[in-house]
């Protein structure tokens, strides 16, 4: 995503990269790179982060530390980095988002309107997403975060349900199911199922390049520069 980044900047006019933070760079770059973010002596106004859970934790106390809002895309946080995230909000700009396309974020709220009229006429929901062979978390946070737009639209508690291996009895009313496919260099599917008696309606989305998600972060980082303390999402930038 560094790279692809890299390269879509080169054609705005409205924004530039003045460092990069890579532990592994092997080529080189027209602009500073550096191993780990505390080694960082270059001022920016914005920093995109797609980096892995582990190294969050610093990012944000970086973030915090120097003033600077952060585009944070890292998926697979824990319950403990998700409230220092909060906390972290407080004090300096973080949008979070699980998925950067307009594509998905769009997707979420139709979800939200389909929800309310077929969960109530009895209708399952299933959501299935593959990634590629390399990604470490599953589901991943964009299954997640379609689940959650659904559970907004609908009353009473929805359990997320990931293994039924262990278990024998009838599908529960109120439980959304999870399943993760990983294999080869699939950039990303998400297909989220409503299946009813005799009838099934399932909203696809399918990435071709990991594109959508650079050109969504670099929006986003648009938006984020000088927003006041807070904890925004891709909602408030497409509007």
């Amino acid at each position: 995503m560094g790279k692809m980044i890299s390269g879509l900047v080169k054609e705005d006019t409205q924004i530039a990269i003045v460092a990069g933070v890579d532990a592994f760079a092997s080529e080189e770059y027209p602009f500073p790179v550096f191993t780990d973010i505390e080694e960082c002596t270059v001022k920016a106004d914005v920093v995109i982060d797609f980096s892995v859970a582990a190294a969050v934790d610093g990012l944000l106390e970086y973030c915090v530390r120097e003033k600077t809002p952060c585009v944070l895309c890292t998926t697979g946080l824990s319950e403990e980095q998700l409230t220092k995230l909060k906390e972290a909000s407080e004090q300096v700009a973080i949008l979070k988002s699980a998925n950067m396309s307009l594509g998905i974020n769009l997707l979420m709220k139709l979800l939200k309107e389909a929800a309310s009229v077929l969960k109530p006429a009895g209708f399952d929901i299933e959501i299935v997403e593959k990634h590629h062979r390399m990604k470490l978390d599953a589901p991943s946070g964009t299954a997640l975060a379609l689940g959650d737009s659904i559970k907004e639209a609908l009353e009473g508690d929805y359990e997320n349900v990931y293994d039924r291996s262990g278990r024998r009895q009838q599908r529960p009313e109120k439980e959304i199911g999870y399943s993760a496919v990983r294999g080869g260099t699939i950039v990303g599917e998400h297909d989220v199922i409503f299946a009813g008696s005799d009838e099934v309606l399932t909203f696809s989305h399918t990435a071709y390049s990991r594109g959508v998600f650079g050109k969504g972060a670099i929006q986003a980082a648009k938006f984020l520069k000088g927003k006041p303390a807070g904890l925004y999402d891709m909602s408030d930038v497409i509007g």
